[in-house]
């Protein structure tokens, strides 16, 4: 077990499309370090292209951990998060290297770095009668939560009922509000000294960015990857299939709409999602704020200067 309170951990977070990888990589190419991933999506197999994953010659032969770990069809928790993830600290600590932590999933590191309330285990009946109300009465469900937990309302877009119903679940199962239960968490992390850099390019610029990278995802193949996972048996039920641009490219591929309107509806999303992203992040004291985007080298540069000053004991690390 890791006891050197002194053991840095870089945290590299921010919107989607700020190139937090491309950050990643450069920190990693300096420092004796290993790339742990915090994005909700790319610990699924097969879910590449929508996912924006690194791609194996593009990690130049840097190890990168918890990715493609689980199948489109098993159920993946924030405690699992951070149960894997704690233990692949230590280890890349033991070895005597940085963890760097990348993603934008603002749950997934908050688990693992402030631990988790798990909550009660799952009532298949309560949430069938939830999920019986919310088709009868679309919306009615967030509504519920907005009265019973604020704070969680305003975390949980109202589109994402599988949230929705697991808050309301625990709302009602524990007779707290989800967010009073969320505080107390679990244990801390320990054996570790957080770095956390928060990517902030300009807005416009990364809206660009965005609308381009959803177009792009659909001229690479983001068709031919949904067809090939649905051809290995997962139903197109599966929770990847939920999330940005495979639910639109789905409606395309069913027909449910024309693939302008799938790549316009992905570029809506995206941007707001970017928006909740900034939000999220924006209330965590400890991120340092670094201007621009993370493949520039003055952001990278920035970065590493901002590390330094804040933990001197990076220059061990160096190569």
């Amino acid at each position: 077990m890791v006891t050197n309170a002194e053991h840095p951990l870089i945290g590299i977070v921010g919107p989607t499309g700020a190139g937090k990888s491309a950050l990643a990589l450069h920190l990693a190419s300096l420092l004796r370090a290993e790339i742990v991933n915090c994005d909700s999506l790319q610990v699924y197999r097969y879910f590449d292209i929508g996912t924006a994953k690194v791609t194996e010659p593009e990690r130049h032969g840097i190890p990168h951990h918890l990715m493609d770990i689980v199948n489109p069809d098993e159920l993946f928790t924030a405690g699992d998060y951070s149960r894997l993830g704690r233990q692949t600290l230590r280890e890349i600590a033991e070895r005597g290297n940085v963890p760097v932590i990348v993603g934008g999933t603002g749950f997934y590191l908050k688990a693992l770095l402030d631990g988790l309330f798990e909550g009660p285990q799952r009532d298949e009946a309560l949430r069938e009668r939830l999920m019986e109300r919310q088709q009868k009465r679309p919306g009615s469900l967030h509504r519920i939560l907005q009265r019973l937990d604020v704070e969680a309302s305003k975390r949980i877009h109202p589109n994402d009922v599988n949230k929705t119903i697991r808050a309301l679940e625990i709302c009602l199962l524990e007779r707290r509000p989800l967010t009073e239960l969320f505080r107390q968490g679990t244990e801390k992390l320990d054996g570790f000294e957080a770095l956390l850099i928060g990517l902030d390019p300009p807005r416009q610029e990364l809206y660009d960015v965005l609308n381009r990278r959803a177009a792009a995802m659909f001229e690479q193949g983001l068709r031919d990857e949904i067809v090939s996972i649905l051809a290995r048996g997962y139903p197109s039920t599966a929770k990847p299939f939920e999330s940005l641009g495979y639910k639109q490219a789905l409606a395309w591929i069913e027909e449910k709409c024309t693939l302008a309107q799938a790549v316009e509806e992905t570029q809506i999303q995206t941007r707001h999602y970017a928006k909740r992203q900034w939000t999220w992040f924006k209330r965590d004291t400890r991120v340092s704020w670094i201007p621009g985007f993370g493949h520039s080298p003055q952001t990278q540069e920035n970065t590493l200067l901002t590390l330094l000053a804040q933990a001197p004991s990076l220059k061990r690390f160096f190569l």
